[in-house]
């Protein structure tokens, strides 16, 4: 079994102090590490600059400073860790510690697919986004169907993903991009299940994606943003005091869908987990059941060098 290579992101896509920036440090006093119990697991928290609610220059998103540092950081490490033959697990934060990782496995390892969890699909064009949150734009910026004219860091790495490596899981959005005039991925080649299939039939939909996926790609990154499951389940997802998008997949059903991701014979070499806010977890409930779901769900599976 791999070696686990715990990484915690202290971001906040918002610019906040607390909130999602918090994440890391709750999953982590919340007994993350013991999820684990059987493999052997280090842990690294990256240390970013200081938040700023401002939009930047380079990028139009807002926490610019510490977005391009985590990228950067995530690049390097998530790179050195599976090149070693460990299994990094990027915790906290939000869908923005993609653009390190992707980058990262693209930069140091070679050709990796991702497995997208989420309830959104996150192809959010820059010059449309309402608030600037990167966490909106990452999906459509790693495969290029945005962001061509983006500059600076982070436009000097992008693209770094093809619409074949991507599996999309679990989003029930359609409302929501219609009202920008946003299409769907499944349009651009991108292998995608929304919510309704993945939650008629969970295991079969990860086989499903697995089959098609392992056509492609013999290595893989799981990606879970933690708002693919219903706010009734799991209310510590989105923005305080703004209602969450109804409906979503239960704690059971995310699981059966993650553990029949591990039957290909497509390696998965990492995993990271992000939309958690703890500011809204008063009680640490939410905190529990997702290092529940982590003991349940990834550390029960053969997670092999």
């Amino acid at each position: 079994m791999a070696d686990i290579e715990l990484i915690g992101v202290p971001f906040d896509g918002y610019g906040r102090p607390g909130n999602q920036a918090r994440a890391a440090e709750v999953l982590h006093n919340a007994g993350l590490t013991d999820a684990f119990d059987h493999h052997h697991v280090t842990t690294h928290d990256l240390v970013l600059p200081e938040p700023d609610r401002g939009r930047g220059a380079s990028t139009g998103l807002i926490n610019e400073t510490a977005l391009l540092a985590m990228t950067d950081a995530l690049n390097i490490r998530v790179g050195e860790a599976v090149l070693a033959g460990r299994f990094p697990v990027v915790y906290g934060g939000d869908c923005s510690s993609l653009f390190g990782v992707v980058t990262g496995l693209r930069d140091h390892v070679g050709d990796v697919g991702l497995v997208f969890v989420d309830g959104h699909e996150d192809t959010m064009p820059l010059d449309v986004s309402e608030d600037g949150e990167a966490a909106n734009t990452e999906i459509g910026l790693l495969l290029g169907l945005t962001g061509r004219l983006l500059a600076g860091g982070l436009g000097d790495r992008l693209p770094a993903l093809r619409p074949e490596q991507l599996i999309v899981l679990g989003p029930r959005d359609d409302a929501w991009r219609r009202r920008f005039n946003v299409g769907t991925l499944a349009d651009s080649g991108v292998w995608l299940a929304p919510l309704a299939e993945v939650a008629d039939d969970p295991a079969g939909a990860g086989r499903a994606a697995m089959a098609e996926l392992a056509a492609h790609v013999d290595r893989w990154w799981l990606h879970i943003d933690l708002d693919v499951l219903d706010p009734l389940e799991f209310p510590a997802q989105g923005l305080p005091d703004v209602a969450d998008e109804p409906g979503g997949l239960t704690w059971d059903q995310l699981t059966d869908l993650v553990v029949s991701l591990f039957g290909s014979r497509a390696h998965c070499v990492g995993a990271s987990l992000a939309i958690y806010d703890p500011d809204q977890d008063h009680d640490r409930t939410d905190a529990a059941n997702i290092v529940q779901f982590v003991r349940n769900a990834l550390a029960r599976t053969t997670l092999s060098p």
